[in-house]
This record gives structure tokens, C-alpha cells and sequence, in this order.
């Protein structure tokens, strides 16, 4: 709703559990719905596979469509709200982490939302989020309605999201948090307005840069799918090969399942495959005991080769063609809804800060700070109206910044390059030590605005 800044079709907000349907929000030229029974059967639509979930979850899975600039680009997928309880786990009819797993191997992002007052995670949500394992380059969190706690209780907030979040997530990253109030009500407390909105901006280009990773990672998905589906085949003809031919199948077939995790280290020291690329031992063991072992194929030689050759030649000639692609066509970003907000005007990130500070302004930015420069330069002992390069050094070296970055706020204050430092040279060099020292980044190349008045002239001919 954020994102898209209008309402959808079957949209319900609340502070309970409201959504209890899987809802595809998706570009349409009219406003409307589409019940699940009749998405899954519709061949434009990439959900045909999700039918053998079975009715109790297409009854609540649907297609929302819009006509709204955001989902031009990408479409979302907005799923139940989390349950606590075992009862009403049970009582959803259809395997929620199944469908959960199902989409997160095909969407490019996957975003966990937490409030600030509601932290606990539940049963269900750590099942939720374990059926994510392998996807965990796609996981985004974003801790919400972050305004409605002052400075000191939202830090520990954010330890304790993180300390819940470590014990559920087995990695040892950590996981990217982003803090904010995403909505379009007025912040409860303002004073942390400006970690929101670099916060939400950082959101937004992760985001707004997903179209263009979209040909790339589906590239990654085919990649990780043949790795997978070689090991896939190592497992299934080294059963079938240690099967026997006559008498004693079904005991056989009992000691192999059971002797799985040994299998799986013979394997992995025999091709020299990962740890990590082999399925889970308890799922597979479980998916095995309703196979037929008899009915598995052996190994194929020429096939792991073509897939061998594939990884090893025809993926890089296809990566090149991407580069290729993406340099040929115009940068696709998303556009539209609250994206549109942050790009331009006085409310843009970053605008009147740092060194865009004065931008607008018809007088010398440093101008005001100018007299206490003044005073310094002074004491500097300047000849003919300049003081030289040792002394400016002595000064901008108390600064405690490093060389490299003194060196490059000396060649932007430094506007005629005579090695020495004016009265003015030397405010804008004590102006932008100020920005670096507020947090803020140095610009490549001096702004118009910021080049002192004497110098204005002859650098703007040059």
C-alpha cells in the first residue's frame, strides 16, 4: 500500500493478522480480481504449478491487477499474515511453508516484516522462515512503525529483533534491517526523521534496482538447478545400483534410506560435490520411503557431461549477451507510488545537506562561517594574502582526517591550483572538512556554488 500509494482490489489493513489469502498484485489496464481456480489455469500468468496445492489454498490465492506505474515493473506478492498457536496453524487446510518455498525459489526479493511493538516470533513465522533456507541472498527485513518508539527503546528493539532473527536465520551474516514508519501518516516521533528516510532510500534502491538483476538472477536459479540436478541423479543411480536384483528389495531399500547421510559423504568424496548442494537429509528420506527404488535410472555419463559442458562454456557466451543486452537498452527502474517521492525537489534525499547545502541560495554558502575561518587564516601567517601548503597542513591535520581525504578536499579548495591557499581557498577547505566530519560524502568535482566568489570568473571559463 506504501509502495503503490493507492489502494488494490481485496486489500484489508489492520493491526490483527488481516490478510488471509496470497495476493498477486499485478499490473492490469483495469481494476479487478482474479479467484485463484481460474489463475492457475491461465496461461499468461506464471502460476500454473501452484494447482496441486488443492482447493483450500487456491480458495485463498488470488490476482489483484491495477493500473499503477510501481507494478509496470515488478509485481508483488503479498502474503498472509502470520498466526500464532498451533491450532490455527493447523486449521489453514494447506502446507503455508510449502506455498511460502514455492515462491521464494522464483521471486527476486523476500521481504520479512516486523513491527517495532510486536517482535515475538512465532512458530509459525520460524517455520516461515526456514522454509526460505538457500534463499537467504533474497531476505530483506524491515522493521516498521519504528516511530511509535523514542530513540533509546527503538535501540533495543532493533538488538532484540536481531537476537530473535540469529537464533531462527543459521548464518553467521547478518541480515539487512530497515528501520522506518512505512506509511503516509505523520511520524509519532520526529527524532529520528533522518535515519528513516536513508533508511527507506536505501530500500528503494534495492528495490528500484531489481529489473535490472532480473535476467542475471534468473541466470543464477539455472545455474544452482543443474548443480542441484546433478547431485540429484548421483543419489538416485547409486541406489539404484546398490539395489538387488531378486530377493530382499524392500529390506535393502530400508538400510539405504537409513544409511543416507553416509551416502551423501561417499558421493561428495567420490565427484568432489559440497556439502551444501545436497538436499536435506530428513526430506529426502521421507520423500524416498514412498519411491520405488527398482524403477530408478543409472547413471547417464553423456548427460552430467552436457551439463558439465553447459556450466563450464555455453553460461559465460550467456552472460556476455546480458552485458550486452543491458548496455544496448535504456536502465529500466522502477518508477511511480511513493518511488516517485524521493527523486526530485527539495524533499529529495540528501537535498540542502552536505555539499549540496546552498545550493539554491544566492549568497556564498560558507559565507556565514567565514569570520571564525578568518581568524584561523590569520594566525597562519599569510604572505601576500596566501598562506602555503605546510601551513594549511598543520591546520586541516587536526581535523583528525585521513590523508586521503585532506588531500582531496585540497585539491577542491585549491581553485587556481597555485599550490597555496586565499582567504577564501581556505573557508571552503574548512567548509568541507566540516561535511566530512557531519558524515556527509565530498563531491567529485567542486559544485558552482560552493566555488568562492573571487574565483568564479576564471574557473567557470576554464
Amino acid at each position: 500500500r506504501y509502495l503503490l500509494e493507492q489502494d488494490f482490489p481485496g486489500m484489508r489493513i489492520g493491526p490483527e493478522p488481516t490478510t488471509d489469502s496470497f495476493i498477486a498484485v499485478m499490473y492490469g489496464d483495469s481494476e479487478g480480481n482474479i479467484p485463484g481456480n481460474a489463475l492457475v489455469v491461465d496461461p499468461k500468468k506464471p502460476f500454473r504449478k501452484l494447482s496441486h496445492f488443492g482447493n483450500a489454498f487456491l480458495n485463498r490465492f488470488m490476482c489483484s491487477q491495477l493500473p499503477n506505474q510501481v507494478l509496470k515493473s515488478i509485481s508483488i506478492i503479498d502474503s498472509p499474515g502470520i498466526l500464532s498457536g498451533e491450532k490455527q496453524r493447523i486449521s489453514r487446510g494447506y502446507d503455508f511453508c510449502q506455498v511460502l518455498q514455492w515462491f521464494a525459489e522464483r521471486v527476486d526479493r523476500i521481504i520479512l516484516l516486523f513491527d517495532a511493538h510486536k517482535l515475538d516470533i512465532s512458530d509459525e513465522f520460524s517455520e516461515a522462515i526456514k522454509s526460505f533456507r538457500g534463499q537467504d541472498d533474497k531476505i530483506r527485513v524491515v522493521l516498521n512503525k519504528a516511530d511509535q518508539v523514542d530513540t533509546q527503546q527503538l535501540m533495543r528493539v532493533y538488538g532484540a529483533l536481531m537476537w530473535s532473527l540469529g537464533k531462527v536465520i543459521n548464518t553467521p551474516e547478518v541480515l539487512r534491517v530497515y528501520i522506518g514508519s512505512f506509511w503516509a501518516h505523520p511520524l509519532r516521533n520526529t527524532e529520528n526523521r533522518r535515519l528513516f528516510e536513508a533508511e527507506a532510500q536505501d530500500l528503494f534502491k534495492d528495490i528500484q534496482s531489481l529489473p535490472q538483476k532480473a535476467a542475471v538472477r534468473k541466470l543464477n536459479d539455472l545455474i544452482k538447478r543443474a548443480r542441484l540436478a546433478k547431485v540429484h541423479a548421483y543419489i538416485i543411480s547409486y541406489l539404484k545400483k546398490e539395489m538387488p536384483s531378486v530377493f530382499g528389495k524392500e529390506n535393502k531399500k530400508k538400510e539405504l534410506i537409513s544409511r543416507l547421510p553416509e551416502i551423501y559423504v561417499q558421493l561428495q568424496r567420490e565427484y568432489h560435490i559440497s556439502a551444501g548442494d545436497f538436499p536435506e537429509v530428513q526430506k529426502m528420506q521421507e520423500l524416498l520411503e514412498t519411491c520405488d527404488f527398482t524403477k530408478f535410472h543409472s547413471l547417464k555419463p553423456k548427460l552430467i557431461e552436457a551439463v558439465d559442458n553447459m556450466l563450464a562454456n555455453k553460461i559465460a557466451s550467456l552472460m556476455s549477451l546480458i552485458r550486452q543486452e543491458e548496455i544496448n537498452m535504456p536502465t529500466e527502474i522502477v518508477q511511480g507510488g511513493a518511488f516517485d517521492g524521493t527523486m526530485a525537489g527539495p524533499f529529495g534525499h540528501g537535498y540542502g545537506e552536505g555539499a549540496k547545502e546552498g545550493a539554491d541560495e544566492d549568497e556564498w554558502v560558507v559565507a556565514k562561517d567565514k569570520p571564525a575561518y578568518d581568524e584561523i587564516f590569520y594566525t597562519l601567517s599569510p604572505v601576500n594574502g596566501k598562506i602555503s601548503g605546510i601551513s594549511a597542513k598543520k591546520e586541516m591535520v587536526t581535523s583528525k582526517l585521513p590523508n586521503s581525504v585532506l588531500g582531496k578536499i585540497w585539491k577542491l579548495s585549491d581553485c587556481d591550483g597555485d599550490g597555496m591557499l586565499d582567504d577564501e581557498e581556505f573557508a571552503l577547505a574548512k567548509h568541507l572538512i566540516k561535511i566530512k566530519l557531519d558524515g556527509y560524502e565530498l563531491p567529485g568535482a567542486l559544485p558552482s556554488h560552493l566555488v568562492p566568489p573571487s574565483h568564479r570568473k576564471p574557473f567557470q571559463t576554464a
